[in-house]
C-alpha cells in the first residue's frame, strides 16, 4: 500500500516542507521539529486517513500514526528527501528541558526496532531455558544469545550514530570514536588490572560495552569540535584534516574524562531511580503507574531508556519496565470496556480494534482515539495502572530484557523469578480498567466531538463544549451542494463510512458550486482546496470534503473563493468544482461531517434530492435525559 498521498498531506498539515526543521519517527508517531508550531493545522492533519491524532509537547510536534509509522515516514522521506536524515537546521528557540527530551527521543527512537527485536529474542531464550526446552550449554543457544546480545554490546556505537545524526555531525567519524570504547585490545588492557596511560595521564579502567551515556557525551563534544574545525579549515583539505583532528582530540578526552564521568553519572542516576523503585514500594507504584499514561502520551518515557539499559547491563534486571506493561494492559482494558458498553457500532468496532492493538503493545491508537476523547476511560486507565503498579513494586517485579513491547509479544522479557507477580499486576490492571470503564461509563457524543481535536486541546475543547451546550440553541446545517443525499455509510472510504471523522451525510452533486454549510469562521482550508472546515460561534465544527482521494489531484478542478480565517455565512459560495474533470478518476461525493459537536447530536437528517443551501440536518443540544 502506498502512503505517498498521506505523506504529502501530512507535510502540508504541519505547515509545509519549509516549516520542518527535522523529522524522525518512533514506534507509533512522527516527530517533527517545526520552525513555527502555530502553522500546523490540527483539522488538516486529523483528516489524513493514517493519522490517529496530534500532540504538541516539549517544543516537538508529534503526529500519531500507529504501527504503520515506518511506512508513512518512508513516504515522507521520499516526498522530501532531506527529512530522511536529521539536520541541525535552525529551529525555534527551545528551553533546555525541551532540547533534552527532543535529543533523547531523536537518539533512541531510531534504535527501538533493533533493541526490540534483540530484546524479544533474549526474552524468548530465557523462556525456553526456563521451560527446559533448550540447553544453555549448546551451540544453538550460543548463536542465538550472540544475536540477542550483539545489539546491546554495540550500544555505544549505535547511540553514537543516531546522536551524530541528530546533531548534524559526521556519523561515520562518530562510529569510529565509539568503536574505540569497545576496541578488543584496549578493553583487554583496561581489564588486566595493569595501569594504562595516555601521554602519562592515567586512563580509568572502565567497561563501555552496553553503556550509552559515555558515548552520548563523546558525540556531543565531537559535534562541537567538528563544527569549529569546519569553520577554520580550508575546504580543499577539510575532508581529511577535520576527521583526523576530531579523532585525535575527542577520543583521548573521552577516555580520560568523559567516559569515566559518563559511567559515574549513569550509575549514580540509575542508582537513584533504583533506590526510589526499591524503597518507594506500593506507593511509588501507585504514583508512577497513574502517571504513566500521561508520560507515554507526551513521549517523555524515552528519557528513561538510558537508565533502563544501564540497569539491565549492570544488574541484569529493571523494576521500571514492568510498570510500562501494566500501563499497556490498563489502556487495553479501558478500550475493551468501551467496546463492551458502546452502543454505536462504529465506536464499538473502533474500540475492539484499538484494544487488540494495545494488547499487541501499541497503545497510542487507544489513548488518542478513545481514552482521552471519552475522558472517563482515562480515569479508569490511570486507576488500573496505579493498582497494577502497586502490585508490581510491592512484590519487587523485575524485567530482565528490554523487549521493546509492553504487550503480549513482550511478555518473555518478564520471565524470571518474579514472573508470576508480573502477570498478577498485569491482569489486575487490565480487569480493573475494564470494569471501571463499564461502571463509570462515558458520553458517546464526546467521541464525535473530539475525533479531530488534538489531545493537548482536549481539556479546552471540553470546556467549550460544556459552555456551548448550556446555550442550548440548535444549529442548522445546509447542503453545501445540490444533488442526492445519501448515507455516509455508502461512501467508498472507511474513514468516513465508519464514522471515524464524525457523524454526517454525503451528497452526490449535480452542479459545480459548493457553499458554506453553516455560518462561522473558516478554520481549515486544504492547500489543494478539496476540503475545508467551518466553526460556528456556538462551537460546532463542520468539515466538507469534496470527493474521495481528491488530494491526489493537487488542486486540479478546484477553485477556492475563501481563505483560512475568513468569516462566511451559510449558503455563501466558497468553492467551484469541475466535477466532470474530477469524476474522470475520483468519486465525487461531497461529504459533510461534524468534527466538533459542541454538546449536540445530529438529528432530522433529510433524504432524497436537495437543492443548494437547503436544510440538510440539525445539531440539537443533548438533554440530560438523552445523555443518560
Amino acid at each position: 500500500m502506498s502512503y505517498d498521498k498521506d505523506a504529502r498531506a501530512i507535510i502540508d498539515g504541519v505547515g509545509g516542507a519549509d516549516n520542518i526543521v527535522s523529522a524522525y519517527h518512533c514506534i507509533t508517531r512522527l516527530r517533527f521539529t517545526l520552525r513555527d508550531n502555530t502553522k500546523a493545522h490540527v483539522a488538516a492533519l486529523t483528516a489524513v486517513p493514517t493519522v490517529v491524532g496530534v500532540n504538541d509537547t516539549g517544543g516537538q510536534y508529534q503526529v500519531i500514526i500507529g504501527d504503520k509509522v515506518p511506512d508513512v515516514f518512508a513516504a515522507l522521506a521520499k516526498a522530501e528527501p532531506r527529512l530522511g536524515s536529521e539536520t541541525a537546521a535552525a529551529g525555534p528557540k527551545q528551553k533546555l528541558s525541551q532540547r533534552f527530551f527532543d535529543f533523547i527521543g531523536g537518539v533512541f527512537a531510531p534504535l527501538l526496532p533493533a533493541i526490540a527485536g534483540a530484546g524479544l529474542l533474549k526474552g524468548i531464550l530465557a523462556l525456553l531455558s526456563f521451560a527446559g526446552w533448550i540447553d544453555p550449554g549448546s551451540n544453538t543457544y550460543l548463536v542465538l544469545s550472540a544475536i540477542g546480545d550483539a545489539v546491546f554490546f554495540l550500544l555505544p556505537v549505535l547511540v553514537a550514530m543516531t546522536a551524530a545524526r541528530k546533531l548534524g555531525a559526521n556519523q561515520y567519524v562518530a562510529v569510529a570514536i565509539a568503536g574505540v570504547l569497545i576496541y578488543p585490545a584496549l578493553v583487554t588492557a583496561l581489564a588486566s588490572g595493569d595501569p594504562v596511560d595516555f601521554l602519562g595521564l592515567p586512563v580509568t579502567p572502565t567497561t563501555y560495552s552496553y553503556t550509552v551515556i559515555p558515548s552520548l557525551l563523546a558525540i556531543c563534544l565531537m559535534s562541537w569540535v567538528e563544527r569549529g574545525l569546519n569553520r577554520i579549515i580550508p575546504r580543499v583539505v577539510r575532508m581529511m584534516v577535520v576527521p583526523l583532528i576530531t579523532l585525535v582530540v575527542v577520543v583521548p578526552i573521552t577516555l580520560l574524562l568523559l567516559g569515566p564521568l559518563g559511567s559515574f553519572v549513569g550509575s549514580g542516576i540509575s542508582g537513584g531511580i533504583n533506590w526510589a523503585l526499591e524503597n518507594g514500594g506500593p506507593l511509588a507504584g501507585v504514583v508512577i503507574g497513574a502517571l504513566l499514561p500521561l508520560i507515554i502520551m507526551t513521549g517523555m518515557h524515552y528519557a528513561l531508556v538510558p537508565f533502563i539499559l544501564t540497569n539491565l547491563a549492570q544488574t541484569g534486571a529493571d523494576k521500571f519496565l514492568p510498570l510500562t506493561y501494566v500501563q499497556t494492559f490498563a489502556t487495553s482494558g479501558a478500550a475493551l470496556g468501551v467496546a463492551i458498553r458502546a452502543k454505536s457500532k462504529t465506536l464499538k468496532s473502533l474500540a475492539f480494534s484499538t484494544a487488540f492493538t494495545g494488547l499487541m503493545g501499541v497503545t497510542e491508537p487507544a489513548l488518542y482515539g478513545l481514552v482521552v476523547p471519552l475522558r472517563r476511560p482515562l480515569i479508569a486507565t490511570m486507576l488500573g495502572s496505579a493498582t497494577g503498579g502497586a502490585i508490581s513494586l510491592g512484590f519487587g517485579v523485575n524485567a530482565y530484557v528490554l523487549a521493546g513491547n509492553g504487550g503480549i509479544p513482550g511478555l518473555p522479557g518478564l520471565v524470571g523469578e518474579t514472573f508470576g507477580w508480573a502477570l498478577v499486576g498485569i491482569v489486575v490492571a487490565f480487569v480493573l480498567a475494564t470494569v471501571l470503564t463499564l461502571v463509570l461509563g462515558f458520553d458517546e457524543s464526546a467521541y464525535a466531538a473530539s475525533a479531530s481535536v488534538a489531545p493537548e486541546q482536549a481539556d479546552a475543547s471540553s470546556t467549550t463544549t460544556d459552555q456551548a451546550a448550556d446555550a442550548g440553541e440548535a444549529v442548522e446545517v445546509v447542503s453545501p451542494a445540490a444533488g442526492e443525499i445519501v448515507p455516509l455509510s455508502t461512501v467508498p472510504d472507511r474513514v468516513f463510512a465508519d464514522g471515524v471523522m464524525g457523524q454526517g451525510v454525503a451528497v452526490r452533486p449535480t452542479a459545480s458550486d459548493i457553499v458554506a454549510p453553516v455560518s462561522g469562521t473558516v478554520v481549515a482550508l486544504f492547500p489543494t482546496h478539496h476540503a475545508f472546515g467551518v466553526r460556528t460561534d456556538a462551537g460546532v465544527e463542520v468539515l466538507v470534503h469534496v470527493g474521495i482521494d481528491t488530494v491526489a489531484l493537487e488542486g486540479r478542478g478546484f477553485t477556492a473563493h475563501i481563505a483560512q480565517g475568513d468569516r462566511v455565512v451559510a449558503g455563501q459560495h466558497v468553492l467551484t468544482v469541475d466535477f466532470d474533470e474530477v469524476g474522470k478518476t475520483k468519486d465525487t461525493s461531497v461529504i459533510v461531517v461534524i468534527t466538533e459537536a459542541a454538546g449536540r447530536e445530529l438529528r432530522a437528517t433529510r433524504t432524497g434530492m436537495t437543492s443548494l443551501a437547503s436544510p440538510l440536518f440539525t445539531m440539537q443540544a443533548i438533554t440530560e435525559e438523552a445523555a443518560r
